[in-house]
């Protein structure tokens, strides 16, 4: 669900743990707010997904973890939906935790919904962390062989040096998986796709067909907001020869003003 056809020029990631009090709310905007949010202006791409336990890789509904999945045709228009949407501030007042990040994609392979979200605006800089989206639409005729490789492979992404911040978000229950992560820099993310657990589960993948579809995409974090299990935006996001030790709740740029 989405505006336009075009790819988006900035990309928004929301992620929201929703407060014990406020969960029959937040279900209900799970189920009902995409339909208020897809109106906003200059919108391309809109995804309101679900979460599992442990981290979101696991197999059982999360009653509290939700993410969005956005791309806006301008900053302008990402800004305005960021201030006005009344979906946005409710997840924000009834949340947790409580993360925004503005992104803009290096690069992009495959396809979601047959169509390809984010157009390619941004550029990744030495020293600067990345972040990554991997989702796919799994045959059902696949579903018990990927989840036999899924979980190994997401616990060595919860320990793997250089990784800053994985969350598994669903699209639908099982079939519809995707993995949203940010990491020092391109080469710890290189890193941890090329080794361990993660590459016997692309190998399998692979040869054994399990996905009807699939997209993986990088991004140039440019300006986030809010704080994930204890961290905040300016922790998450801070180049890796610097980052601060201090909670810090407040907006932070990566690459200069919030535009």
């Amino acid at each position: 669900m989405g505006g336009g056809s075009a790819p988006g020029a900035v990309g928004l990631f929301v992620l929201v743990n929703v407060a014990p009090g406020a969960r029959l709310a937040g279900y209900a905007r799970f189920l009902l707010g995409r339909f208020a949010m897809a109106r906003a202006p200059g919108l391309r791409f809109l995804k309101v997904m679900g979460s599992g336990q442990d981290g979101g890789f696991g197999l059982r509904p999360s009653p509290s973890h939700q993410g969005l999945v956005c791309a806006f045709a301008s900053d302008a228009d990402a800004d305005r939906f960021l201030d006005e949407s009344p979906q946005l501030r409710a997840y924000r007042e009834q949340a947790v935790d409580f993360l925004v990040v503005k992104v803009r994609a290096t690069s992009s392979r495959g396809a979601w919904d047959g169509r390809e979200p984010f157009a390619l605006t941004g550029r990744l800089r030495p020293g600067q962390p990345v972040a990554a989206l991997t989702r796919a639409s799994i045959r059902p005729g696949a579903v018990a062989r990927f989840w036999r490789h899924s979980p190994p492979s997401e616990r060595s992404l919860a320990r793997v040096a250089g990784c800053r911040l994985a969350v598994g978000l669903g699209e639908a229950p099982v079939l519809r998986q995707a993995t949203f992560s940010i990491w020092d820099d391109q080469a710890a993310m290189d890193a941890y796709a090329r080794q361990g657990a993660h590459l016997e589960a692309i190998r399998a993948a692979a040869a054994g067909g399990f996905f009807a579809e699939s997209l993986f995409c990088r991004f140039e974090p440019v300006w986030a907001t809010g704080a994930w299990q204890g961290r905040s935006a300016a922790e998450i996001l801070a180049p890796a020869a610097s980052r601060p030790v201090m909670f810090e709740p407040e907006p932070v740029s990566v690459a200069g003003a919030r535009g």
